[in-house]
């Protein structure tokens, strides 16, 4: 059975986004306005022919969809447009009552020879900083307070064309193959994510994979994995997404993801590349078993998932609701706000307008975002941190006279 919920109690709970890319997050405004500053030549200068042409209801596969970030990086490009879309993208959250948000980016793409990878990490924090301030002034003590952390990304494949960072980098290691400069670049950034955390006030909180996994394997970002594995830095992986339980413990088992980025298909045996049938389907229940064990939490983006995956007609299908029988940690996502027309409340919405969601379940869920969000405070003040939260949330509830 499904659970319903008012609207008004959604919008009112304190919620978190701990999956989304910030150039696939814009304001559809924002990015005509800046093409045009830049003279940036876009499909379309009006949001109903960007949505047609571009960020479209439903993609035939992840590579047509990941294609719209072609738009999005070309505006980001200098420390004015990065700052805009992080304060926006902040605000926005906040107006829909999400009181912590890890925002994701890969600076490389927005680098140049004239602005370099600490300059593109400020601007972005700058803009979080920003909105924080000026969320935050004012709010009652009782509130759970607006904040944010930073998360930057490896890419598991690139082409020249993705920035003038992987072009250079591509003269530079010339007489390597394309698999060394992706582990080339994915080591430098996680060098310099430890660095800017260590040395720096930026609220660089965790490390991530993004990209393809076909043909592309986390296995190849190991080094750059340990090295911030060993600097108690925190690790997400995209894995899962558009590959099987594999990829999944590959993310797992060889880079020590703290929480995995979709895990849409890590049930599915039949994608198992070996084994007979009786082994796969052991595989499988041991990887569920060994996540749901060490609570590693599963960043959920339902709509997302049903514009990237062919396969998926029916959000029913989703492989959500055998997490929510294995009782797994996760917690719901938009994963991109404006390629995906979505916001965290209508990520909820979808969930629990299809899936059997009790209120005790649903506030667990909530709270997940916040105990396995990569907060930067030490673990004691996050304790408290997470408290409010849970004091707040239930004030909510008795609000609306809900019993969980």
């Amino acid at each position: 059975m499904t659970y319903r919920y008012d609207p008004a109690f959604i919008r009112a709970i304190p919620k978190t986004d701990l999956h989304v890319h910030l150039d696939g997050s814009l304001r559809i405004g924002t990015l005509i306005e800046l093409a045009r500053e830049r003279k940036v030549e876009l499909p379309s200068f009006t949001e109903e022919g960007l949505n047609e042409k571009v960020f479209k209801p439903s993609y035939a596969n992840l590579l047509e969809y990941l294609s719209g970030f072609t738009w999005t990086l070309k505006v980001l490009q200098d420390k004015e447009s990065l700052e805009r879309a992080a304060y926006e993208l902040a605000m926005d959250n906040w107006a829909e009552g999400v009181r912590y948000l890890e925002v994701r980016f890969a600076p490389q793409l927005h680098m140049s020879p004239s602005f370099g990878l600490d300059g593109v990490v400020q601007a972005v924090d700058g803009g979080l900083r920003r909105a924080r301030e000026e969320i935050n002034r004012g709010l009652a003590d009782t509130e759970p307070p607006f904040d944010y952390g930073v998360i930057l990304c490896a890419m598991r494949f690139f082409t020249p064309e993705f920035s003038e960072y992987y072009r250079n980098l591509t003269r530079v290691l010339s007489a390597s193959s394309s698999h060394d400069i992706i582990r080339t670049a994915g080591l430098e950034l996680a060098r310099a994510a430890v660095r800017l955390r260590r040395e720096t006030a930026l609220q660089v909180v965790g490390f991530d994979l993004a990209g393809s996994e076909e043909g592309y394997p986390a296995s190849e970002h190991e080094e750059a994995y340990e090295y911030v594995h060993r600097h108690f830095l925190k690790k997400t992986v995209h894995a899962g997404e558009a590959y099987g339980p594999e990829s999944v413990f590959q993310a797992i088992a060889k880079l020590h993801a703290d929480r995995i980025g979709h895990g849409l298909h890590m049930f599915d045996e039949d994608m198992i590349s070996t084994g007979s049938e009786p082994e796969k389907k052991a595989y499988v229940e041991n990887l569920v078993n060994y996540i749901a064990e060490n609570r590693t939490t599963i960043e959920v983006c339902l709509t997302s998932n049903l514009q990237t995956s062919p396969g998926l007609v029916d959000v029913r299908d989703h492989s959500l609701q055998k997490m929510l029988d294995h009782r797994l940690s996760l917690t719901f996502c938009t994963d991109n706000r404006l390629v995906s027309h979505t916001t965290v409340t209508r990520e909820l919405t979808l969930a629990l307008d299809n899936f059997s969601i009790p209120p005790d379940q649903l506030k667990d869920i909530i709270v997940y975002g916040f105990k396995r969000s990569f907060y930067y405070h030490p673990y004691s003040e996050k304790r408290k941190w997470v408290r409010n939260v849970i004091d707040y949330y239930e004030a909510v509830e008795e609000k609306f006279g809900i019993d969980s």
